[in-house]
């Protein structure tokens, strides 16, 4: 939380509130949406951008590895959404952050890819679900970006 209010402090800016939290666990998840509510009433826009990345090849896939990942990039993107439906606003918008492997093969990546396939499933059913709240469902698919997690793989 510390590097968060560092940053908002940075910005100085009355209308930026940091927020801690892990998708994947529904209790922070809860908390997000109730301070949302409490400070700002309602939330239009929601960039749901959690994920980790890890390679393993068919052979060496673990349950871990596999639960691990669908845990934070598939079931922590679903709640994360799911949860905000109750103070979302009728024509806000909502961008998944997806990944270009779920549209291309890439090596020891088949979990992965699997997860942001299923995101990309995700905004095209969200996308008709909430047709009615004139709620946008949109996908970020980038390719490889420079980032620690990237150097870190290697």
């Amino acid at each position: 939380q510390r590097v968060l209010d560092e940053a908002v402090k940075k910005l100085n800016n009355k209308n930026v509130t940091a927020i801690q939290a892990d998708a994947s666990n529904m209790a922070d998840l809860d908390k997000l949406y109730s301070i949302i509510q409490k400070e700002k009433g309602r939330l239009d826009v929601l960039f749901a951008n959690a994920g980790i990345y890890s390679i393993a090849t068919l052979g060496s896939i673990t349950e871990q590895h596999f639960d691990d990942m669908f845990n934070i990039n598939v079931k922590g993107i679903l709640f994360a959404v799911q949860k905000a439906l109750p103070i979302f606003s009728d024509g806000g918008s909502i961008i998944l952050s997806g990944s270009v492997n779920a549209i291309k093969g890439f090596p020891s990546t088949s979990v992965y890819s699997a997860t942001k396939a299923a995101l990309r499933s995700f905004a095209r059913c969200w996308t008709v679900d909430l047709k009615e709240r004139q709620i946008r469902v949109n996908i970020v698919q980038p390719g490889p970006i420079d980032t620690p997690m990237l150097k870190r793989i290697g």
